[in-house]
């Protein structure tokens, strides 16, 4: 989306990451080294079409958003420097909030794997899966996890329709996304998490705090993100509940943040449903 006047990242934030914050010859030396087209070309599903939400969009004022190697090579670099008071500490605010020790993870809209790898280092025994809907995003994940040393499934998709199986999941987290895309959207995400989870699994929603942004007016017009304003109109809790998600609660993640987590229902001869409606999760 372009505008016709400078947004606050434009006028106060640019400079100061070009000047002090991004070595941006290193940079250009790393989107150099790698073949693009080749490694998109084999981290891509041939079955998946970009929705004109995501391809009709210029993210953080780049233009064809995530869909370009510029973008995914600045993510990383810009982000621990927006996500204060500190990148990892907000991620792990996520993974924190995990409960029990699930066996299969699904980390919607991973981008380039920062929360995807602390997912797994926090759960070493579970099967993580990424999936994002950028090959060039994953072309940068793929890395991530060599270098960690990490087994970690990578895929290409839409998170609102990722053809996975039914109740093939324990736990399904999404970080960074909800801001990203359409509220409508936002809630189809939300119905394929509950499809995607098996009875009394978890689903961790973390992402900007939307009281925050609403008394922050100014944040939402920074980085030049479409739908954030629409997102933080919203209530995650709201678009949890009305898919049939149960125990949601959403906690502040520092100021700038939140978590939302919630739970799918077990069914009501379960032997671990009671009727007072707390639900114990049962992750083997």
């Amino acid at each position: 989306m372009t505008t016709t006047q400078s947004t606050i990242f434009e006028r106060f934030l640019a400079p100061l990451f070009s000047q002090f914050l991004l070595d941006e010859a290193a940079l250009l030396r790393q989107r150099d080294s790698i073949d693009w087209e080749t490694e998109c070309d084999r981290l891509s599903s041939p079955t998946v079409a970009y929705p004109d939400y995501y391809r009709s969009q210029n993210f953080h004022g780049i233009q064809n958003g995530y869909l370009t190697a510029d973008a995914a090579i600045t993510y990383d670099p810009i982000t621990q420097y927006v996500l204060l008071p500190n990148e990892t500490w907000i991620r792990q605010g996520l993974c924190d909030r995990v409960q029990g020790q699930p066996r299969r993870i699904l980390d919607l809209g991973c981008g380039t794997g920062s929360t995807t790898v602390l997912l797994k280092q926090a759960f070493p025994d579970a099967e993580v899966v990424g999936l994002d809907l950028s090959p060039h995003m994953l072309v940068m994940a793929h890395q991530k996890v060599r270098l960690n040393g990490l087994s970690i499934d990578f895929r290409h998709g839409l998170a609102e329709a990722t053809g996975f199986p039914d109740a093939s999941f324990d736990v399904v987290t999404a970080s960074l996304l909800f801001h990203e895309t359409p509220p409508a959207i936002a809630q189809e995400i939300l119905r394929e998490c509950f499809r995607l989870l098996s009875p009394g699994g978890q689903v961790l929603i973390l992402d900007g705090n939307q009281a925050t942004l609403r008394q922050v007016t100014w944040l939402t017009e920074i980085f030049e993100e479409p739908y954030i304003k629409a997102y933080a109109a919203g209530s995650v809790d709201d678009w949890m509940q009305a898919v049939g998600f149960e125990a949601v609660q959403t906690e502040n993640n520092w100021w700038s943040n939140q978590v939302t987590r919630a739970q799918k229902p077990l069914p009501v001869n379960s032997p671990d449903w009671s009727p007072s409606g707390d639900v114990q999760v049962a992750m083997g």
